[in-house]
């Protein structure tokens, strides 16, 4: 039994009638039933395009997996408004994005004495982003540096 590229049954015929109609319209034979059945049934199809197809269709078949990355944004605690809304909108885009955030205020010279001037920063950015985030880590000094980090709420 032989089928065309095009699905419809081209009826019984021989083994050299078929590949001779396979030749003609520059396609390959595949078998498609089992060996032993009865009877055989053949199709006439390009096999290289069939392998691309089904390989190209198990690929978008996978899961696409997000690797959670974490992206850092650095502040002075002398930052200015402008400065601040700027990095604030750069850190709202990150979380919507599903990304965490590393927030790092560095201290320079005498700075450190006032640390405190960085924790309220700190305080004031998990304030204001507390609706779209939650702090994975609260505020630390490790060395000369205030570190936070916040992650995306997680969804219900």
């Amino acid at each position: 039994m032989l089928i065309s590229s095009s699905g419809e049954k081209l009826g019984l015929m021989s083994l050299k009638q078929a590949l001779e109609s396979a030749q003609s319209s520059s396609l390959d034979l595949v078998q498609v039933s089992p060996s032993d059945a009865s009877p055989i049934v053949c199709k006439l199809l390009d096999y290289g395009k069939h392998l691309f197809d089904k390989k190209k269709s198990i690929s978008s078949s996978k899961v696409k997996v997000k690797r959670n990355t974490t992206k850092e944004i650095k502040f002075r605690p002398s930052t200015d408004t402008g400065d601040y809304n700027i990095k604030l909108k750069k850190i709202k885009g990150f979380i919507l994005d599903g990304d965490k955030t590393k927030i790092t205020v560095r201290f320079r010279g005498r700075e450190i004495l006032n640390s405190d001037m960085g924790l309220d920063l700190l305080k004031r950015l998990k304030e204001e982003l507390s609706d779209i985030s939650q702090v994975d880590q609260e505020p630390s000094l490790e060395g000369r540096q205030l570190l936070m980090v916040l992650s995306p709420l997680k969804k219900k």
